[in-house]
């Protein structure tokens, strides 16, 4: 665009790019930690030892206050100094979707201490400045040493120095980067003059006051021209004949076209619907509806698009994939263009289940639309329908009306069936909470237990009992002051004495599994395990006479360790399918609140002991299963189960993102299965710096016999068949992950449809088959080259990751 005076600018909501910056190096002397700033004074002995910090920056990217997408980590800046990393970065948000008031913080962080990092300091930073104009070039930043930078819109640790506080540095440093940008015209013979004199003043300056300052130099992406914040649809911005930007109203701006509005009535008239009917999408148009029906859940259709689905909107009624996307074209707002639509949404083929689970989300408001997805749910079977009942809970948030269709559905349904009566009562308890939907929830329960035949809802009722109690003893346990003996005798005592009616009772369902009836705990057999929140591991006995070993903690929140296990659970399912079965281990999860919950118990060994007392997993399978003849010496069913596990366990959490992966969260079974617990980083999130593309650790390897064995081109085999399998499926993992998006889960609540479009991500939908298996053979080599370092530094980095 061009202002008034002629000069041209870009407007940055025409900007479509990704916001893109490098982190260039740290200023000023990096003094270590007091014994105050660290944990405990053993560490603070050990870093007067580790005089060389281990430096690296997140970047978060803040609109209006709130954190936009997972924050962006830097790799570990090189030993010597000054510490500099020169790393791109680029963030998930694009310069179109921000605000005014957006911010960039940084925050450095020191990981060289043994069991903790320590923040070194903390910036924020807006990106437009307050003439609204977006900032570019060298930034220097002033960190707050010891915070963390935070994203408030009136942040605590604002990078940029206040007027009244800046010297003689800060305004030269401004006056340096308003010459890179182009804004002082360059003389040469003159500016190598000033900048001999700048840096003779800066070394001067820098020997009176000394460097007590930290800084980060970032550099902002440059644009041709001067980019300016458009602040709504109705303003024009233009330039001043000094580079300043103003704004000024402009009425014709963001109005309605009447003309373009008429061409669209006339366009999608009802009277057309002979000629539409007619209309066969070309060569071209069908390429083009094809990359459309790609689209995720999450993405919005522009006007063309929506025009395209339109206009060939009777020859789409064959293709299933495409219902969805058509009705999201749809102008609901106008009566006539709905009714057609919906005339022409109950001729339509019939869609999956996938579909039918996007239509009951947050895009999707009218009744019959969503009627229609209960039309294709009603075809299921209940097995299936409990694969999804957890979703399908949620997505009464999106509902018109207390009393919907979905409400009514889920308890008609669940009336006739235990097993789903047992998990829609506990989903509807736990979402209480909600205090926005709260309300919604307790009608439909109520709903529930009216509809429910009397033997069942005793049975419900004493199921909440029994919680109920396990909730004292776990309150009580977790108050005892001692160590875990003392834990575990109070536990034993307890159910031996004033809770000594739990040891027998009337059956009742179990509630991970309701299939299973119980009658009474062993209270010899129950135990408390080493934790802060000292879980408690309780042994029931059941009507057939044998045992059922379950977890129960409280002071937990477990929703998003049920959603993973769900997804792995269905996983398993789509693999069995087709012929694959991987020796996956979907223990149940269940939520009872939030913060307790039940979890099934694996007998299993974390992979760090076994490594500690077993050197390897193979002497820890020669213990169970020797064979002289087999492959290692333990027998070759054994080996295989492992390899299938890796290989499921690989591609799974690689999909879902998993992270905080170590030792003691990789367990074992004896008949060789591996599986993974603790998921309480998700869709890329890790606590950890430098994670690795896969979870697979170098024992894993070494297990199979090594880079060039046959077991590991088995384990590649069987990671890139089943990676192609779910890629079949992703829409229907997608959809399942859309409907979370009011749950309040931490890695999902915060950025929704980021969340979906990371795992849309790691599916690689760009690929056919063969490229897929390209591709990740790829990251499986790439992944296991990083396990064998050549370079010290690189060893160090691992090292601190699989401590």
């Amino acid at each position: 665009m061009a202002g008034s005076n002629g000069e041209r600018f870009f407007l940055s909501s025409d900007i479509n790019l990704p916001v893109t910056l490098r982190v260039e190096s740290l200023e000023g002397d990096l003094q270590r930690y007091t014994e105050a700033t660290l944990k405990n004074a053993t560490d603070f002995a050990l870093a007067e030892h580790s005089p060389v910090p281990d430096l690296f920056v997140e970047c978060s990217l803040y609109i209006d206050g709130v954190l936009f997408g997972l924050p962006t980590k830097t790799r570990l800046a090189p030993i010597e100094k000054p510490y500099k990393w020169n790393e791109m970065i680029t963030l998930s948000a694009k310069y179109r979707d921000l605000t005014a008031t957006t911010q960039l913080t940084f925050t450095v962080w020191d990981v060289s201490y043994p069991r903790q990092e320590v923040a070194v300091g903390g910036a924020s930073f807006r990106i437009f400045s307050k003439k609204k104009e977006l900032k570019t070039g060298k930034q220097k930043l002033r960190l707050w040493r010891g915070r963390i930078a935070d994203g408030a819109v009136v942040s605590s640790t604002p990078g940029k120095v206040p007027k009244h506080e800046r010297g003689e540095l800060e305004r030269l440093d401004k006056a340096l980067n308003k010459y890179e940008r182009g804004q002082i015209e360059r003389i040469d013979w003159l500016d190598n003059l000033t900048f001999k004199a700048i840096d003779r003043i800066k070394e001067e300056e820098s020997k009176r006051i000394g460097q007590k300052n930290l800084h980060l130099v970032v550099e902002l992406l440059s644009f041709m021209h001067p980019v300016a914040f458009q602040v709504c649809c109705d303003d024009l911005v233009l330039q001043s004949p000094r580079h300043q930007l103003v704004v000024i109203p402009d009425p014709e701006v963001g109005r309605q076209n009447p003309c373009e509005n008429k061409q669209i009535k006339l366009a999608r008239h009802v009277t057309r619907g002979v000629i539409d009917h007619e209309l066969k999408p070309s060569i071209t148009d069908r390429k083009e509806i094809a990359r459309i029906l790609q689209y995720p859940p999450t993405r919005n259709l522009n006007g063309e698009e929506r025009q395209t689905l339109w206009k060939f909107r009777f020859s789409l009624t064959g293709e299933k994939r495409a219902l969805t996307k058509f009705l999201k074209c749809v102008d609901w707002s106008d009566a006539t263009e709905a009714k057609q639509a919906l005339e022409l949404m109950h001729k339509w083929t019939t869609i999956d289940i996938a579909d039918a689970l996007e239509l009951l989300s947050h895009a999707f408001e009218s009744e019959e639309v969503r009627g229609h997805a209960i039309d294709v749910l009603e075809r299921t079977g209940d097995e299936e329908l409990q694969s999804y009942l957890f979703q399908l809970v949620q997505a009464l948030r999106f509902e018109r009306s207390d009393k919907s269709r979905l409400a009514n559905f889920l308890v008609q349904r669940a009336v006739h069936n235990t097993e789903l009566a047992n998990f829609l009562r506990w989903y509807l308890n736990v979402e209480l909470a909600d205090v926005v939907y709260a309300k919604r929830f307790w009608l439909v329960l109520e709903h529930f237990n009216e509809s429910v035949a009397p033997p069942m809802a005793a049975l419900l009722h004493h199921q909440s009992e029994l919680l109920a109690k396990l909730c004292t003893i776990a309150r009580d346990v977790k108050n005892v002051r001692g160590n875990l003996q003392k834990k575990i005798d109070r536990l034993r005592e307890m159910l031996q004495g004033i809770m000594n009616e739990l040891t027998s009772f009337e059956a009742l369902p179990f509630p991970l599994d309701p299939t299973i009836m119980l009658i009474g705990i062993l209270p010899a057999e129950s135990s408390v395990f080493k934790s802060n929140l000292s879980p408690l591991r309780l042994t029931f006995r059941t009507v057939e006479g044998g045992k059922c070993r379950v977890i129960f903690k409280k002071g937990d929140d477990l929703r998003q360790d049920q959603l993973v296990i769900q997804l792995i659970t269905l996983m398993d399912k789509l693999l069995k399918s087709e012929n694959l079965d991987l020796q996956l281990t979907p223990y149940r999860v269940l939520s009872t609140s939030h913060e307790e919950g039940m979890v099934e118990f694996i007998h299993s060994t974390p992979l760090a002991q076994v490594l500690a007392e077993n050197k390897t997993i193979i002497q820890f399978f020669k213990q169970f299963h020797p064979d002289e003849e087999g492959p290692f010496g333990i027998s070759s069913p054994c080996l295989e189960t492992f390899v299938k596990s890796c290989a499921g366990y690989c591609v799974i959490t690689y999909i879902l993102g998993v992270g905080d992966r170590h030792l003691d969260n990789l367990l074992l079974q004896q008949d060789g299965r591996l599986f993974h617990v603790d998921f309480g980083f998700i869709l890329g999130r890790d606590s950890k710096p430098f994670p690795p593309p896969m979870k697979l650790c170098k024992e894993m390897v070494e297990a199979m016999g090594g880079m060039d064995s046959q077991h590991y081109s088995k384990f590649k085999m069987y990671c890139c068949e089943a990676y192609n399998i779910l890629r079949k499926s992703s829409n229907l993992i997608l959809n399942l992950l859309f409907l979370m998006s009011g749950a309040n889960l931490p890695d999902i609540s915060s950025d929704p449809e980021k969340g979906v479009l990371k795992l849309q991500e790691k599916f690689r939908l760009d690929l056919d088959d063969e490229e897929a298996v390209q591709f990740f053979q790829t990251l499986i080599n790439d992944s296991v080259s990083a396990l064998f370092p050549q370079m010290v530094e690189t060893i160090h980095r691992w090292a601190q990751y699989w401590r």
